[in-house]
């Protein structure tokens, strides 16, 4: 006798003794009391609702026979989940899949819901029926057919379920930044326009200003808000070029100079440029008027990276819904600086926290990439993104472009810790995440992997080592 928890009584018996009963059964019907005597003495088990019968199948294959009662079938899958097969009940059978495709049954769990009483044949005993008995032969076989296409039906759509979480996890994953971004943006145009207020208040209340006082803020505030976008520097241009407008403003008694230099110089403003308002605004006069300026640049830029955030919310929207329809991306123009650049501005608050520095090293003259690819900014995101968090403070992370042949190569470095040897492989593998729980979904190397080789054709390289990381991302010219 088999000793399982909570199975009131397992007995043998003659399966003669049973052919009453076992007619009730489906693939006995028809079947001649005679024709039970191969099996001779089978186990009758009687099982009370909980019970766990599991045990039974671990030990040794078998058939299974539901005389009355019900029993719930599972199976466990390789990630411990359990994953309903069926619920059996009155005059049906299970347990002949495992037997006839070879395979073991100790992964299935077998729980009683109701009060049952079930026949269990051992494996010998199977294949004596299945031999001596060609109607029950033919009966079982008809079984296995129906519970393999339903048990294939349940495994499509657990897949499908699957890709669906997957999909909504980097969904959200995928909205954080930008909606973070819209947030503070938002944030920080709320200080602007209070600084413009009361600058604004300042300027009004002392003398009128002249006609080439208004005249020279009004050429600064058209090519300050011009749509065109100046030429992409890199980390030492823009450092000399903030350096030198900041000196300029020093020695013109501007206050926040190098606050006012770094904006300014983002839109292409310098020295030259400030020559009308140094005539214009003599003595002191000068600093309300430049700082109204700085706010008012700001703002604009803040509503250029609210628009960019509200655009890659849509971009997303839009391509949940490419991925539905699978609906194909027309041919368009990317310039790769540019699409590098959006990241940085939006991620700009997370290099600031960490004091990090941002050296770009960008090639002249890079071309743009004509494609149908989309989605190009995610995977900045998500690098820059990791970067940022394996920086250690204070530290640098690297951006530099170049052109190799028919493609475009971007490197993003941060001088971290570095990635071990025994992850490199597996850092790519969706959910695979060495963060601690709640700040990782181990997705974002995922969706890097998918854009690059299967929107852009292109490829990934990683090189790293203690104080240096390195994502090498190479997208060909045309895709």
């Amino acid at each position: 006798m088999t000793d399982v928890q909570q199975i009131s009584k397992i007995e043998e018996v003659e399966a003669t003794s049973l052919a009453s009963e076992l007619e009730k059964v489906p693939v006995f019907a028809g079947i001649a009391k005679e024709d039970l005597k191969c099996l001779g003495t089978v186990e009758l088990i009687h099982a009370d609702a909980g019970a766990d019968l599991s045990d039974i199948s671990k030990s040794h294959r078998g058939f299974w026979i539901m005389l009355h009662g019900e029993i719930r079938l599972q199976k466990r899958k390789e990630d411990g989940d359990l994953l309903l097969l069926s619920t059996i009940t009155d005059g049906e059978t299970f347990g002949e899949v495992p037997l006839l495709i070879g395979k073991p049954s100790h992964d299935a769990v077998i729980t009683v819901l109701k009060p049952s009483s079930v026949v269990y044949l051992r494996e010998e005993l199977f294949w004596n029926l299945m031999f001596a008995c060609p109607k029950v032969r033919t009966g079982v076989l008809g079984n296995m057919a129906r519970r393999l296409q339903m048990y294939q039906a349940q495994e499509l759509h657990r897949e499908k379920l699957i890709s669906l979480g997957t999909m909504a996890a980097g969904l959200m994953h995928e909205l954080n930044n930008p909606g973070t971004a819209a947030r503070r943006a938002a944030s920080q145009m709320r200080e602007n326009l209070s600084r413009l207020q009361q600058i604004s208040l300042r300027m009004c209340s002392g003398e009128v200003m002249t006609q080439g006082q208004t005249e020279c803020l009004r050429l600064l505030q058209e090519q300050a808000l011009k749509p065109s976008k100046p030429t992409a520097m890199s980390s030492m241009e823009q450092a000399d070029a903030e350096d030198e407008l900041a000196s300029w403003l020093e020695d013109h008694g501007i206050e926040n100079s190098w606050k006012l230099a770094a904006t300014l110089c983002t839109i292409g403003f310098n020295a030259q440029t400030l020559e009308c308002a140094q005539h214009e605004f003599p003595g002191n006069t000068l600093s309300d008027p430049l700082n109204w300026m700085e706010a008012l640049i700001s703002s604009v830029q803040l509503v250029g990276t609210i628009e960019e955030s509200v655009s890659r919310v849509t971009d997303l929207v839009s391509a949940v819904k490419k991925f539905a329809y699978e609906d194909k991306p027309q041919r368009h123009q990317l310039d790769v600086h540019d699409s590098i650049q959006s990241t940085l501005v939006i991620l700009g608050h997370k290099f600031r926290q960490k004091e990090l520095t941002i050296q770009k090293i960008f090639a002249p003259s890079v071309p743009a990439l004509s494609t149908c690819g989309v989605g190009l900014s995610q995977v900045w995101t998500n690098l820059l993104d990791n970067a940022i968090d394996a920086s250690p403070a204070k530290s640098t992370v690297t951006v530099r472009t170049w052109v190799e042949g028919e493609k475009v190569s971007v490197a993003i470095a941060d001088q971290g810790p570095g990635i071990p040897e025994e992850n490199r492989k597996l850092i790519f593998e969706p959910f695979f995440t060495t963060k601690p729980t709640g700040h990782g979904t181990g997705l974002g190397l995922d969706i890097v992997r998918h854009i690059v080789v299967d929107k852009f054709g292109g490829d990934i390289v990683l090189e790293s080592a203690p104080g240096k990381t390195e994502f090498i991302i190479r997208l060909p010219l045309v895709s």
